[in-house]
């Protein structure tokens, strides 16, 4: 039997995202919008829409949709903004995020995960999002941004990428550890750093930012 992804697609935003208290109707219009189905790899395509985060490769996973449709609602991303997103994994955020915003920079790790979203990204003629191949903890520019989205956790909010907030901006983020960590809206004001926290999540960790194991005798 043929899965109906269009009516998969509606029963995940009126099922399971707008359940979780997702009603920015931009956000529910961009995840409504967006196939996620053409961003899952194929062997796991039947699982586009169910409530799980799919495998990636790399030790990555797609996020849970009711985590893209809070992370999305949080950072209130408008029209004329710019967004950087850290772990572009399957594309599918980078979508969503450049249905919302004028311009995206997503920056990947995995040089056949760049490829791949690059090439989702092509077919479905989304034209406002750049993936670039690096890692993240090494990868520089003079760009600030309105909104930044981290697509996996850290053990630590890196300092470096707070830097690349423009004053008055906010980032999205997981940090802390398995298996209560702690999503979180980071705004950048004129006195520093402020963190709102949004919900406890657990997610595979954004590749070099994993906490160092300590050993003990």
């Amino acid at each position: 039997m043929t899965l109906d992804y269009a009516k998969a697609r509606e029963a995940m935003v009126e099922q399971q995202v707008r359940p979780w208290d997702v009603l920015d109707l931009r956000v529910l219009e961009a995840l409504s919008t967006v196939p996620r189905d053409a961003f899952v790899p194929t062997a796991h395509r039947a699982l586009a829409y169910a409530d799980l985060a799919v495998p990636l490769g790399h030790g990555e996973f797609m996020w849970k949709p009711v985590v893209e449709g809070r992370a999305l609602q949080a950072l209130a991303v408008a029209g004329g903004d710019e967004v950087l997103e850290i772990g572009t994994g399957s594309g599918f955020l980078s979508a969503c995020l450049g249905h919302l915003a004028r311009d995206v920079v997503t920056v990947e790790h995995h040089a056949d995960l760049a490829d791949a979203a690059r090439d989702r990204l092509r077919a479905h003629a989304i034209r406002n999002v750049r993936v670039e191949h690096a890692d993240a903890f090494a990868w520089q520019t003079d760009r600030r941004f309105d909104a930044i989205c981290i697509g996996g956790a850290v053990d630590l909010v890196p300092a470096r990428f707070l830097a690349w907030l423009r004053p008055g901006g906010r980032m999205f983020v997981v940090h802390g550890r398995a298996p209560a960590m702690q999503a979180s809206l980071v705004h950048a004001e004129v006195n520093g750093a402020r963190t709102e926290s949004l919900f406890e999540t657990d997610l595979a960790y954004l590749a070099g930012a994993a906490p160092i194991p300590v050993f003990t005798f």
